[in-house]
């Protein structure tokens, strides 16, 4: 027979239980708080963890030997000798590298903005709601895939050459034939073209920009009676200047290391019109087996390129505008 109190007990054991669970989540969101605060740092060298071990087994001590060998003199047959400056003095006296680097900062001056004004416009093509839109995407985007090859460095090479391709049509528009690769006035501008063409990354990454533009934006301003072009350059254009400045810069970064098609196409001629500064450097290491000096251009590189792309990240912040900023870079 069950007494009232033991009734009354067995009523109030199951509060108990409760009192402590209600306190558990407290200590345990508190706990989980604190372990992820002094696991984000681990968490984010674990992601990075595969790029860092391929970094220090594979690149580093290339890199650090580079250096090295840019204070030497070394032929890859002979031990390398010291010679402090030397490499940087005869560098500067060189006149091939002056003319390497013109020929690079005007392929680069040349070519980036094309590049960038091509992917922009096929992007806004391609930004419609038709119907195989995928299917067009895909076909536009294909010749990147096989962008920078050696197939395509020599079907390039053909094309433009006296019996090719181009010299086929150029007649229709009173235009003589000629070898276009193989005249210094028209060299460096087939490797521009080829360039150019190669425009698919690019053009998805405006592609993906464009899709993140507010609509509503663009409805505003046609009911205040704005044209396409006045929303172009009033929505478009500022609303895309954070993908526009990494698309320049990765096409700058790129151009400056541009070496197959000049090699493959012109190998640095005619009479170097097309001697980059990638090819240039390749001459002196495997050409002439002076080491020793490539490895001091190979720095000299690295530095333009940092000099460059942090002169675009000091120019972002006038033109470069972000939203959650409500303007212009600051």
């Amino acid at each position: 027979m069950t007494t009232p109190t033991s009734t009354a007990k067995h009523s109030a054991a199951p509060l108990q239980p409760q009192a402590v669970s209600g306190s558990g989540p407290k200590r345990k969101t508190a706990l989980s708080r604190a372990l992820s605060r002094y696991n984000a740092p681990f968490a984010g060298l674990l992601f990075i963890s595969p790029w860092l071990v391929g970094f220090l087994l594979l690149q580093l001590w290339p890199i650090l030997q580079s250096l090295y060998l840019s204070f030497t003199e070394y032929n890859l047959l002979d031990p390398a000798r010291w010679t402090g400056w030397k490499n940087f003095r005869q560098i500067s006296q060189d006149r091939l590298f002056y003319n390497s680097l013109k020929v690079t900062f005007t392929y680069v001056l040349t070519s980036v903005p094309l590049k960038l004004a091509a992917a922009l416009f096929i992007a806004m093509l391609l930004n419609r709601a038709v119907r195989g839109i995928a299917v067009y995407r895909t076909i536009i985007y294909l010749p990147s895939l096989i962008g920078g090859s050696l197939a395509v460095a020599v079907l390039w090479r053909n094309i433009f050459g006296l019996d090719g391709f181009v010299n086929q049509i150029t007649p229709l528009f009173g235009i003589a034939p000629k070898n276009w690769i193989g005249v210094p006035e028209t060299a460096l501008g087939t490797l521009v073209i080829l360039t150019v063409w190669q425009f698919g990354s690019a053009m998805i990454i405006f592609l993906a920009g464009l899709k993140q533009i507010p609509g509503e934006l663009y409805e505003a301003t046609a009911v205040d009676g704005a044209s396409k072009v006045r929303q172009f350059f009033a929505i478009t254009l500022p609303m895309l200047s954070p993908v526009i400045l990494f698309n320049l810069i990765m096409g700058v970064i790129s151009s400056f290391q541009m070496f197959t098609s000049a090699f493959i196409i012109t190998n640095g001629g005619p009479m170097n019109s097309t001697d980059v500064y990638a090819l240039f450097l390749y001459k002196k290491a495997f050409g002439t087996f002076e080491m020793g000096y490539a490895s001091a251009l190979a720095w000299i590189l690295l530095a333009l390129v940092a000099a460059v792309t942090s002169l675009n990240f000091v120019l972002s912040k006038y033109w470069v505008f972000y939203e959650s900023e409500g303007g212009a870079a600051k």
